[in-house]
Parts: C-alpha cells; sequence; structure tokens
C-alpha cells in the first residue's frame, strides 16, 4: 500500500521538512521518510502542516533521544512551536510513545532555550503521567515551573499530586501541595483530604494526621471537614490507644456541622475494647440503639463482643452475640473468630469447638485465624496432640499456617521436651519463604537442645535462624551461652557473647550475672573480670548512642504559647 500525496502538498512537505534536517543533523531525504512514515502509521492522512511538524518533531526526538534535544536549537523551532503545538508533541510523546521522561526533557528544553509559554494543559498531561510512572522528583519540578508561570493544578490534579506524593512517603511535599492550594483559594474536594489523612493512618503516622487536621483541616477557610474525615481520624486515634482525645473530636463533630454515623460508633467501640473499657464500649451500642438514624451493624457487635473476650467475660460475650442474632444481624467471620479466641484463653475448649461447629453451619469458611485460635486454646490447656490434629486438618483445606501457628504448637511442644517434632516443624517454616519469623519462634527450641546438651544442634537451628533473615535477640544469646557454658565450651562462650556485643545487642544483667558465674564456677577470674568490663563498656556505649539520637531537653517545663 502507498501513501498518496499531491504534487502540491508533497512540494510544501519538502519545503517543510528542509529546515528541520538542518536541525536535527539528517538528510532531507531521511527526514522525509521519517515524516511520511509517521503520517502514514499513526494518524490519518491530512495536509495540515501543524499536523506534519507535531509528528515529524515527535518521531525526531525519540529517534534522536533526549541527547540530541541540544541538536533542536534553532529559530525555526523557536518561530514555529506554538504552546498548542508544543502540548501536542508532548502528549504524543507521553501518551502513544508512553515515554515521559522524554516528555519531561522535551518540555524542559522548550521551556528554558526557546522560550515557549506552556498551557496549563501541558503542565496537568506532564504531572498525570510523571507520578504514574514514578517520576516524584520530575513532578515535583514542573510543578514548581507551573506555579512560576502564574499556572494553579485543578482539584483533580491536585488530589493526584496528593495521592501520589503521599504513597511514596513524601508526605511534607504533599502537605506543601494543600498549603499552597489553600494559599491559592484552589477548591480541594473532600476526598483529597481524606485520602491523605487515610495514608498517614496506615502508616501509622496518626499524631501527624491529627496535628494536620487539628491545625489545618479544622482551620481552612476553602474547606470544611466531613464525617469521614472525623471518622478516619477518630479510628486513627482509637488505633494507638488515644480513645479520650478520639472522643474530644467526637464531641467538636456538630461544630463543624457534622453528624456520627454508624462508623463512628464503630472506630470508638472498637477503640474502647482494645483499651479494655467494654462496658462504656456497651454504653455507645445502647446509644446507636436508641437513636433512630441508624442500627447497629455486624461491626458494632463484634466489636463489644471482642471487649468482653479480651477480659475474659465470656458470659457477657455470649449474651452480646445471642442479642446480635436475635436482631438479625447475620455474624461474620471475624465474630467467630473473637469468641472462638475468647473461649480458647478462657480454658472452654468445649465452648470454642461449639462455636466452630455452629460457623460451619452458617456456611462461613474458617481461617488461619480460627485455626491457629483453635490451636492455642488446645495448646494452653495441655491438648498438644488435639492441637496437631488441627493443624493437619489446616493442611487438608489447604490453610497454611502463619507466624503465630508455628510459635503456638512449637513453643507447646518445646514445653512437653517433644523438641525433635518442634525441630520438624522448624523445617517446615524453613520452606516457607513468604514467611520471615521472630526470634520468639526459634529460641524455645534452642533453649531445649541446650539443655539436653546438644548445643551443636542449637548452633545449627541459630544458623537457620539467621539465614531466614531473623536476627537472634537478648534471650537466644543468652541461652546459648549459657548452654555453651554447661558443657564446658567457654572458649565459645566467650566468642558468642562478643558477637552479641559487635552485633549492638546490648547483654542484661542476667546475661552478664550467668555467664560471670559459670566462668568463675570454671576457675577463670580473669576473663570473668574481662566479661564484666566488656559488658560495662557496651552498656555506655549503647547509653551514649542513645543520647545522640535522642538529646537531653532542658527546657520540657517551659510553657510555650499554642
Amino acid at each position: 500500500m502507498q501513501l498518496c500525496i499531491s504534487n502540491h502538498s508533497r512540494s510544501n512537505f519538502y519545503r517543510f521538512l528542509k529546515p528541520i534536517s538542518h536541525i536535527v543533523g539528517k538528510e532531507p531525504k531521511t527526514v522525509a521518510g521519517i515524516g511520511i512514515a509517521c503520517i502514514y502509521n499513526h494518524a490519518p492522512h491530512s495536509n495540515h502542516s501543524d499536523v506534519w511538524f507535531v509528528k515529524v518533531v515527535s518521531t525526531l526526538c525519540i529517534q534522536s533521544s533526549t541527547t540530541s534535544l541540544s541538536g533542536f536549537h534553532s529559530d525555526y523551532l523557536r518561530n514555529h512551536l506554538s504552546p498548542s503545538i508544543t502540548f501536542e508533541v508532548i502528549r504524543r510523546l507521553n501518551g502513544y510513545h508512553c515515554n515521559g521522561k522524554l516528555a519531561f526533557d522535551f518540555f524542559q528544553f522548550t521551556r528554558l532555550n526557546l522560550n515557549v509559554t506552556h498551557l496549563i494543559a501541558t503542565y496537568n498531561v506532564l504531572l498525570r503521567s510523571l507520578c504514574q510512572m514514578g517520576f516524584h522528583d520530575l513532578a515535583k519540578l514542573v510543578y514548581e515551573y507551573m506555579r512560576v508561570d502564574g499556572h494553579l493544578p485543578d482539584s483533580s490534579v491536585l488530589g493526584l499530586l496528593v495521592s501520589s506524593f503521599a504513597h511514596v512517603g513524601n508526605f511534607d511535599f504533599a502537605k506543601q501541595l494543600l498549603s499552597h492550594a489553600q494559599s491559592d483559594n484552589v477548591e480541594i474536594r473532600s476526598f483529597v483530604y481524606n485520602n491523605f489523612l487515610t495514608l498517614l493512618v496506615r502508616r501509622n503516622r496518626v499524631q501527624e494526621a491529627v496535628s494536620f487536621f487539628s491545625g489545618h483541616i479544622s482551620k481552612s477557610q476553602c474547606y470544611c471537614p466531613d464525617t469521614c474525615t472525623f471518622n478516619i481520624v477518630i479510628r486513627g486515634l482509637c488505633r494507638v490507644g488515644e480513645v479520650e482525645k478520639a472522643f474530644e473530636l467526637f464531641n467538636d463533630m456538630g461544630s463543624f456541622g457534622c453528624s456520627p454515623d454508624v462508623v463512628t460508633y464503630n472506630a470508638l467501640i472498637n477503640g474502647l475494647s482494645r483499651v479494655g473499657e467494654a462496658d462504656r464500649g456497651l454504653e455507645l451500642l445502647r446509644e446507636v440503639q436508641s437513636g433512630n438514624v441508624f442500627s447497629p451493624d455486624v461491626v458494632t457487635y463484634t466489636s463489644v463482643i471482642s471487649g468482653y473476650c479480651k477480659l475474659g467475660n465470656m458470659e457477657m460475650a455470649s449474651s452480646i452475640y445471642d442479642e446480635m442474632i436475635s436482631s438479625g444481624v447475620k455474624p461474620s467471620l471475624i465474630t467467630f473468630n473473637v469468641l472462638i479466641d475468647g473461649f480458647g484463653k478462657s480454658g472452654d475448649m468445649s465452648s470454642a469447638r461449639s462455636t466452630y461447629e455452629k460457623m460451619l453451619c452458617c456456611g462461613c469458611l474458617p481461617d488461619v485465624v480460627t485455626f491457629t485460635s483453635l490451636i492455642d486454646g488446645y495448646c494452653r490447656s495441655g491438648k498438644v496432640d488435639q492441637g496437631l490434629r488441627l493443624w493437619d486438618e489446616m493442611n487438608e483445606r489447604n490453610l497454611a499456617p502463619n507466624v503465630y501457628t508455628f510459635a503456638i504448637l512449637i513453643n507447646s511442644l518445646c514445653k512437653e521436651n517433644r523438641i525433635n517434632e518442634a525441630r520438624d516443624l522448624l523445617r517446615q517454616l524453613r520452606r516457607r519463604e513468604d514467611i520471615v519469623p521472630k526470634p520468639f519462634i526459634y529460641n524455645p527450641v534452642i533453649d531445649g537442645l541446650c539443655k539436653a546438651g546438644n548445643v551443636d544442634e542449637a548452633n545449627v537451628v541459630v544458623a537457620e535462624m539467621e539465614a531466614k533473615k531473623c536476627n537472634p535477640d537478648k534471650l537466644t544469646y543468652t541461652i546459648l551461652i549459657i548452654g555453651h557454658c554447661m558443657k564446658g565450651k567457654m572458649s565459645e562462650a566467650m566468642t558468642i557473647f562478643t558477637k552479641m556485643l559487635e552485633v549492638g545487642c546490648a547483654p542484661d544483667r542476667i546475661t552478664v550475672n550467668s555467664f560471670i558465674s559459670c566462668l568463675l564456677k570454671a576457675g577463670m577470674p580473669k576473663e570473668a573480670y574481662r566479661i564484666k568490663q566488656a559488658a560495662w563498656e557496651g552498656l555506655n556505649l549503647e547509653m551514649s548512642s542513645l543520647r545522640r539520637s535522642n538529646p537531653i531537653r532542658t527546657n520540657m517545663d517551659i510553657p510555650v504559647a499554642a
């Protein structure tokens, strides 16, 4: 198939491409080939020179790469690159060619070298694409250019920028964006603020979210917080145990024209349950029931049930569960898991098993939390074999145990001196690439092996532990030191103690005193003295490091104006 171009159009086309060939250092025929190809392959036929120009410049940018953009220095480009044509080139580089970095380079080149005044649409396209491609440093630079050139992002672009920078952890710049928007009187939609607060809370930066809410959102002239805004901050405060501060916000909602909803109450009830105030949570449940605006849902009831389970008051927890059923609210998987865990911790495995069977009858499939709670309950009751049978049932259901399932069974087996079985579970854990275990899983096995005099195998377990990127803790080192001492391997014990200090794991008095006692009994007073000195120096070094990282504040009691 051939591209048909009239003689007049062909003449205009070559006359149009001639200065381009000088710009990029290519023969006119080569440039013409590129131009015809890009017109033929990428767009409808058109005789409009602007269309040709956009396609030719875009294609030449791609073929010449960013290193050749300096060769585009030309009065011809300066005279023919209008803001709208530049926008089309950038949009083509960014969209069709998916090269945001090259689009930015062309944008910057035309702005700085050719003095092109860019359209706000150009800035918006670049900001969106650079954020989506992860070029946040370039997006920040484009935003700064945008403000210098007198443009302001609209609410949609602003929301994208705030969310994108917050997602990569640059909360400071996200705050700066919102501050600029407020000072520039740019309308900010509620989802922008709410999304930002949600990300702060998810990153465990609750106090930062509270400060931003109090210092920025609540005082903003451009935006009034809605119920969702309050819910996010209240939920965050309750998650970190700051329930009273959460209630302060709850009581302030009316002054902003907001009314609490069921999500608000659920967050507060859950927060009260976390801090052991189940009765206050029940009062809030009754408050919801007495109103006519909304009804408690499964989360409301489950939060109250959880509070009583944490207190061991299973009678009250069961009563609330029965009330929930009679109210027509269907229990969830979490509801059943909370009850099973509560019964297991209180030693009532008959009720725990009954709840499990009730759960199956309701068509609610168990998960790893369900089985872990049941296994924990049986192990607490001294029925480790029943826990192992549940372990097998998990495998039959293709449910992978989590780190806590391993820890519970391993610890229980070690308590019954069934070290070999616990060791087998560690071998299974070694094959699990999705689990990065903690020292508390390995320590019972290491301790059991050391007490049995098998310190060599204990060292093998430590090696496996480190291979799983699990660093020994203070208890691990103490167990190993005492274990080697009991076998008379004093030199190895001293090596372990030295390593403990080298990795920055400061020994406590139990570790030091036990080791010194073993050295003295072995007739090694000089070594005991050196260990005492090394431990003291290590402790002083740790304290010195803490002081440098947390300098002492001498003005803590000086009042500061709010």
